[in-house]
């Protein structure tokens, strides 16, 4: 399946049926009197949360959506049929903007979680309606009203424990693949991971949802390599995995290249509880990991004072256990924080 999680869409409600115009006529009812029926309501455009999904590949192919119209209205009183709703089934974590692709509609986090994007329009008054004892044969019958339509953005944002971030070939989806059932893609060149993988990861009595994101390169910022548009996965992440390479001469610089394009997306990403991990320990000698661990000691405390320093290595597992343990309390304060405020 492909991923997609960016989609401009057209959305319009179904219109109201028409009333009807009409009159009792029966061979021995002396006064008939008007009997002309309402119109149904449109059809509504709503948009319902599913925790089976997990891209917008739906919407790629198909980007209009038209409710049905009601019914219009009949003689002896029958209204007209209300017009059947569109439900778009979306993934959890899926914002909804209007076309200016900045104000936000709704955003659907829980399973289940529907809104009404637009309403389906009511159905006008048949003849029957207007009746009364100075007008008792009124002519006069509504159109329906129109439904409501527009453009709207779908933009999905995972929802994760745990934001991996990092340099191409920095391990990322090598770690991924060694602590959970995932099976990213792996290869010795760079942008191997071209869309965000997930991956449940247990330790001990934890078990949390890591988030392996495409590498960033210098001026991801300005649309470099593959932007840092995927970036938005790590926003509801409730800290951040950072993996450094440790066979690279300059590790402080491959730390930095990433702050300095987590800071310049912004949305709280940079300030968020971060661990870095000194990773491919197992093609290290002691003395280096102590001196690039300690190396990177130095420059976490200067640009990110709470975050944590380890060694591992994916491959041999190395370190990976307390790396676990470590993330943990993390994602149980991130989980409380969101039960309090969705009370």
């Amino acid at each position: 399946m492909k991923f997609l999680d960016q989609c401009k869409i057209y959305v319009k409600s179904g219109d109201g049926g028409a009333g009807c115009v009409g009159f009792r006529r029966e061979k021995f009812i002396e006064y008939g009197g008007p009997d002309g029926g309402d119109g149904g309501r449109g059809g509504d455009i709503v948009v319902e949360a599913m925790a089976n999904l997990n891209t917008l590949i739906d919407y790629r192919y198909q980007q209009h959506f038209r409710a049905e119209r009601g019914h219009h209205g009949e003689g002896q009183n029958k209204s007209g049929r209300s017009g059947d709703s569109i439900v778009l089934k979306v993934p959890i974590g899926t914002q909804i903007l209007a076309e200016d692709n900045e104000t936000l509609i709704a955003d659907l986090v829980k399973p289940g979680e529907r809104i009404v994007l637009c309403r389906g329009g009511d159905g006008g008054f048949g003849n029957a309606h207007f009746k009364s004892s100075t007008n008792q044969a009124p002519r006069r019958a509504d159109p329906g009203w129109p439904g409501e339509e527009r453009w709207i953005w779908l933009r999905l944002k995972l929802i994760a424990d745990v934001g991996l971030v990092g340099l191409p070939n920095a391990g990322k989806s090598t770690f991924l693949a060694a602590t959970s059932s995932a099976r990213p893609k792996i290869a010795d060149y760079p942008f191997t991971t071209l869309k965000p993988q997930l991956g449940v990861v247990r330790s001990d009595d934890d078990e949390f949802v890591v988030a392996d994101l495409p590498g960033l390169i210098e001026g991801a910022a300005e649309g470099r390599g593959l932007g840092h548009r995927f970036l938005g996965h790590v926003e509801r992440c409730g800290a951040i995995l950072h993996l450094v390479d440790g066979t690279q001469d300059d590790v402080v610089a491959a730390y930095r290249t990433i702050r300095a394009e987590l800071a310049a997306y912004g949305q709280g990403i940079a300030e968020k509880p971060e661990i870095v991990a000194l990773n491919k320990c197992d093609a290290l000698t002691p003395e280096d990991i102590k001196k690039k661990k300690a190396a990177l000691v130095r420059v976490a405390k200067k640009l990110s004072p709470k975050a944590q320093v380890m060694a591992i290595s994916g491959v041999a597992k190395t370190g990976v256990p307390e790396l676990l343990r470590a993330l943990a309390p993390h994602v149980r304060a991130r989980r409380a924080e969101t039960a309090e405020t969705a009370v």
